[in-house]
């Protein structure tokens, strides 16, 4: 069974950083696709980024491209969502998720899902 555990979020300024950590169980970075989402308030879930099942491929929402790293470490069975130059509007719940499809982008297209983490940036 997949298991995903998020960490790491917390109260930072605008222009600051935090380091999002997703644990995952064994085989899963081997076989799923993994991802990140956010939600804030009264929005719907989005996509932020994602990685291939195979790991060689990042893939990024435009809205975060130059700013968020995602990563994975296989011996860990961790995935990692570095985020720099953080500003407000990227106040949300930001959730892992494991997927069977490549670029998967729809939260449609993941069938697991971490508890959330909260991320609050103030101005």
């Amino acid at each position: 069974q997949v298991q995903l555990v998020e960490s790491g979020g917390g109260l930072v300024q605008a222009g600051g950083s935090l380091r999002l950590s997703c644990a995952t169980s064994e085989g899963t970075l081997s076989t799923y696709v993994m991802g990140w989402f956010r939600q804030a308030p009264g929005k719907e879930r989005e996509f932020v980024a994602g990685i291939t099942w195979s790991g060689a491929t990042v893939y990024y929402a435009d809205f975060v491209k130059g700013r968020f790293t995602m990563s994975r470490d296989v011996a860990k069975i961790t995935v990692y969502l570095q985020m720099n130059s953080l500003k407000p509007e990227d106040t949300a719940v930001y959730y892992c998720a494991a997927g069977r499809t490549n670029w998967a982008r729809a939260t449609s297209e993941y069938a697991y899902w971490g508890q959330g983490t909260q991320v609050t940036v103030s101005s």
